[in-house]
């Protein structure tokens, strides 16, 4: 089977999806699919290739689009940068012929509906539901072979929307358990890292201020109502976010870490007692349609985790596998750190339940499933 995935976006980039991108192209690939990624070319401060910077197989074809880059120009333009840059990248692609029988993958609904008109066979790969322009989106989406959702919640949205029930399919995000399955202790974990071998640390890795429903302002105001010798470690955030940070918080048990190599990830995860997801309630994308790459990735370092009580993480978490908390709360956040930073045993039941459950999700069974449901 040959299959195109098309992507509006930069690649390699900082963010998660860019990662699940590539990563899904090279699953594909691995199942014996001649599979391409097309992207649009855009100005990059990463001077690694993809395959390099996310430690991938180059079993499958990056074929960049001759697009000009309107984000350059974000800090004029706001938003309208975002909207001209998927008309220009979608006009390009409205001009390159590609075979009938071939299947376009995407996440961005526009370009399947241009590939749509032209015969292809459409899957879309869902991570929202843009409500700003929701009745664009159903009329582009009406007539897409199948949909691909990350979370029941968003699923429900596609149901409510008029989609019958056979065209759509969960599957949630997923990891990659060789990577994180290091043959290394917590202690040795923090020599490497030169983290304190004589405090507690409760650890959070991902976007920073970027995307407040996330909730590490929730963190951080948790943070002053813990112990000192509990030490908050956060790793990710780019330079902006690092130094607000720095500015608002003025607690002495808070070490930034900033962006770190992917590579490394597994590392710091390791080096935690505890690892924090304090997403916040009120938000839809948080509370319905977000399947946190992170959330996998915890699971599987075998450390225990403490996470809101969201129906989103719900689909994945359990009162079994992760210690539970009031989303929006630090008191409730901080005495959910404390709970399982002062009971081992909890501690172990947590991470065995979660290393365990985490096998069902790994890359290769996901795009074994996804596979499964084209055909």
């Amino acid at each position: 089977m040959k299959l195109y995935y098309l992507a509006n976006a930069r690649i390699p980039t900082e963010k998660a999806h860019g990662y699940q991108i590539c990563k899904m192209c090279e699953e594909f690939s691995s199942l014996g699919h001649q599979v391409e990624l097309w992207i649009p070319s855009r100005e990059n401060n990463i001077d690694k290739d993809a395959y390099s910077f996310y430690g991938l197989k180059s079993n499958f074809k990056i074929r960049e689009i001759n697009s000009f880059d309107f984000y350059k120009f974000y800090k004029y333009l706001g938003r309208f940068s975002f909207w001209l840059q998927v008309f220009w990248f979608s006009l390009k692609l409205l001009f390159i012929k590609i075979d009938r029988n071939a299947i376009v993958y995407t996440r961005d609904p526009e370009i399947g509906w241009i590939f749509n008109l032209k015969g292809n066979k459409i899957i879309l790969e869902s991570h929202n539901w843009p409500k700003s322009k929701s009745r664009l989106f159903k009329y582009l989406i009406k007539k897409f072979n199948k949909i691909i959702t990350i979370t029941q919640g968003l699923k429900n949205l596609y149901l409510a929307a008029g989609l019958p029930d056979s065209r759509i399919m969960v599957a949630p995000d997923a990891v990659d358990l060789e990577k994180f399955d290091i043959k290394i202790d917590k202690i040795q974990a923090r020599k490497k890292l030169n983290l304190p071998l004589d405090k507690k640390i409760a650890l959070y890795c991902g976007s920073l201020y970027l995307y407040g429903w996330k909730g590490v302002d929730i963190l951080l105001a948790a943070a002053k109502i813990l112990s000192a010798d509990c030490l908050i470690v956060l790793v990710g955030g780019g330079p902006a976010e690092l130094a607000k940070i720095k500015k608002d918080y003025s607690g002495n048990n808070l070490l930034l870490v900033g962006r770190r190599p992917y590579e490394e990830v597994p590392n710091y995860l390791k080096s935690a007692d505890v690892l924090v997801l304090p997403n916040k309630s009120g938000v839809k994308m948080s509370e319905q349609f977000t399947s946190p790459l992170k959330l996998f990735e915890y699971m599987a370092s075998g450390v225990p985790i403490v996470a809101s009580d969201l129906p989103s993480l719900r689909e994945i978490l359990s009162e079994q596998n992760s210690f539970l908390v009031e989303p929006n709360s630090p008191l409730s956040l901080a005495k959910g750190i404390e709970t399982v930073l002062a009971n081992n045993v909890l501690a172990e039941q947590f991470a065995g339940q979660a290393l365990m459950e985490v096998k069902k999700y790994t890359w290769g069974k996901r795009a074994e499933k996804i596979i499964d449901y084209i055909k």
